[in-house]
């Protein structure tokens, strides 16, 4: 039996709908890579698309034969490129954390942050930072792998105190509440106690910065993204369900909740740890980012993450650049700079939102 004209129109319909998202998608991803080549020739040297053009081939196709200025080499591909695309994956990985813990929690006010991960990324930094003691590692990765490994070691204390009491958005939020005021007094007590010198390493690390990002580093982060982002987006039904119905409605279609909570909860942790471990603490992009991606294109996570992702990109980049640009040679730090632009734009959004947040 063929489909009723009903079916046919209302498939027809979805169709249309779903084509503008994926069209808006494509089209902002367009806007995110004019923006990173825009951002390529803006700095106190002046540099032409040409010049970017010759030194990105001379690096990556060597055979080629194209040829490059060494001073313009060094300036963009060992200076711009690696801040530049660090903002794009840490932004990026932010942006979906959020937006998975949101889905997850059906709470709008809810980050990887909420939990506790930076309170706790701060005081492994602090430890590092003030008495030079890591769990592994020399030098700058000291601060690297303590920031790291107490940002997860929070992670699980949340979901260990979840288990115990019921894996439910509640407990998960109530208990990260209590760690991130915990790690926040322990990292207090040790800038109290600290040295001039040490105070200012530790909160230079708190403000969120991404000058010193080298290929390496952003290897690394773009790996363990990679990593995470398909486990995810195979929940994305899941998470459409827990979002709209809440666990009711989703266990009664057979999803198991706390499964799918915990497991999403903990890969975009992992995100999150491994970004702030190299770039200190950009908090806000967790929040704005996914909000306003949601007003614009809607819960459907299907779409919703990886939209997220390139607002996420965009938001940082922006911030970064402007952070860059406005008292150059001074550079104001990225986490400082992403409040003043994401506040005013999320406020604006909140106020011309109608209707329900999850609609």
């Amino acid at each position: 039996m063929g489909q009723k004209p009903e079916e046919t129109e209302i498939a027809e319909i979805y169709s249309r709908f779903a084509f503008k998202k994926v069209l808006f998608i494509i089209a902002s991803l367009g806007v995110l890579g004019g923006l990173m080549v825009i951002t390529t020739t803006m700095g106190a040297s002046n540099l032409t698309l040409n010049d970017i053009f010759n030194v990105i081939i001379a690096k990556t196709l060597p055979f080629t034969g194209v040829e490059s200025n060494i001073h313009d080499e060094i300036i963009i591909w060992n200076l711009r490129l690696p801040r530049i695309v660090m903002a794009v994956v840490a932004g990026a990985g932010l942006a979906v954390s959020g937006a998975v813990m949101q889905g997850v929690m059906r709470n709008p006010l809810v980050s990887p942050f909420t939990i506790g991960v930076s309170s706790a990324a701060a005081f492994g930094a602090s430890i590092a930072i003030m008495f030079g003691v890591g769990f592994v590692g020399s030098g700058t990765y000291i601060i690297i792998i303590n920031a790291f490994i107490f940002a997860m070691l929070c992670a699980f204390l949340v979901y260990g105190i979840a288990k115990i009491r019921g894996v439910t958005p509640e407990t998960l939020i109530l208990a990260g509440i209590a760690l991130m005021y915990l790690f926040g007094a322990l990292t207090a007590t040790l800038q109290y106690i600290a040295t001039e010198e040490q105070l200012s390493a530790v909160i230079h690390w708190t403000f969120g910065t991404l000058t010193g990002s080298g290929w390496n580093e952003i290897l690394i982060v773009t790996i363990i993204l990679l990593a995470c982002l398909p486990l995810l987006l195979r929940y994305v039904w899941d998470l459409n369900a827990m979002a709209s119905g809440g666990d009711e409605v989703a266990e009664s279609l057979g999803i198991n909740t706390s499964r799918v909570r915990m497991v999403s909860l903990t890969l975009a942790t992992v995100i999150t740890a491994a970004i702030i471990c190299f770039t200190g603490i950009i908090g806000f992009v967790c929040l704005v980012a996914p909000h306003i991606t949601r007003f614009i294109i809607g819960s459907d996570h299907r779409f919703l993450i990886p939209c997220s992702c390139i607002f996420g990109a965009i938001l940082l980049l922006a911030a970064d650049t402007v952070g860059r640009m406005m008292f150059s040679p001074i550079i104001i730090p990225v986490g400082i700079v992403i409040s003043y632009i994401g506040v005013p734009l999320f406020l604006y959004l909140l106020m011309k939102r109608r209707g329900e947040y999850w609609a």
